[in-house]
């Protein structure tokens, strides 16, 4: 009876396990960073530069196969992961800086400020992102460069919004409350009291950026809009479609890199939201 009265005291407050999709989607993500990382030493040399005949399928010597021009496929994906996330964690870095002092700000000061900053927001949000980007890199050139500036300056705003939400939120809660009436005010309240609270959501949004990033550089690439200097998923998806049925492993590896990434980010994403939903259940 003592040990069940003491299970039930205090079972609410031991920490929620992590689900086993957020241990996928770690894994996941650590075997393409690490594939980006170690790109030299998995496929080592120029991944534009021929290994062999054209069309070579499959085999020990070329895992994935050659494309068209000779090039081996695993070396152009291996080394592909490097642009492609290159692109994805520089615009969710961007996107994560702006939407949280944006949403910060605004959730914490209030009145006109607020007002004004949600109204920007606003127009942010409704801006259509892909077409964006494809206006801008056809004018302005097809560089990663133009492509994570536009994809970050148009895809802050649902950061924003969340960090807003969880600053309102905060505000009211007693721990800063307490903090307020001991003399905390202004940025250090704000900085030491209510960002720490507000990180987590606005953290699983920004690895959701990740994914969205990359699949709209693979599809402008796909297109014919993406850096011509620069080997990506996108690239090589864009350089297979003309082979589909000659040649089914010029896309098949590229896309499957596409997928496992963003499937990565996106468990990570939920089971980071999850875990916060359990805490605070448990709380």
């Amino acid at each position: 009876m003592r040990s069940e009265r003491v299970a039930e005291r205090f079972g609410r407050a031991r920490a929620p396990r992590a689900a086993p999709s957020l241990w996928l989607g770690v894994g996941l993500a650590a075997l393409v960073v690490l594939a980006a990382l170690l790109a030299p030493l998995l496929a080592p040399g120029d991944p534009f530069a021929a290994a062999g005949r054209p069309f070579l399928p499959p085999s020990a010597a070329h895992p994935f196969g050659t494309d068209d021009l000779g090039r081996d496929v695993w070396r152009a994906v291996i080394h592909g992961s490097r642009v492609s996330l290159l692109v994805g964690v520089s615009v969710a870095a961007i996107t994560l800086v702006l939407g949280l002092a944006v949403g910060a700000i605004a959730g914490f000061v209030g009145g006109w400020l607020d007002d004004l900053l949600m109204r920007i927001t606003e127009f942010v949000l409704v801006l259509p992102r892909f077409f964006l980007a494809l206006v801008v890199v056809a004018l302005f050139g097809a560089s990663l460069g133009n492509l994570i500036l536009v994809l970050a300056l148009s895809g802050w705003g649902l950061t924003a919004r969340v960090a807003r939400a969880g600053v309102l939120a905060a505000k009211q809660r007693e721990y800063v409350l307490a903090a307020r009436a001991l003399g905390a005010a202004g940025p250090r309240l704000l900085l030491r009291h209510v960002l720490p609270n507000v990180m987590a959501p606005v953290l699983a949004y920004a690895a959701l950026q990740v994914g969205n990033a990359i699949v709209v550089e693979a599809s402008l690439s796909f297109l014919g809009f993406g850096d011509p200097n620069a080997m990506s998923w996108g690239y090589l998806l864009n350089g297979a479609q003309a082979f589909v049925r000659r040649a089914w492993w010029l896309s098949i590896f590229p896309g499957l890199a596409i997928v496992i990434t963003v499937l990565a980010v996106n468990l990570l994403a939920d089971g980071v939201r999850d875990r916060r939903v359990a805490s605070a259940s448990n709380a």
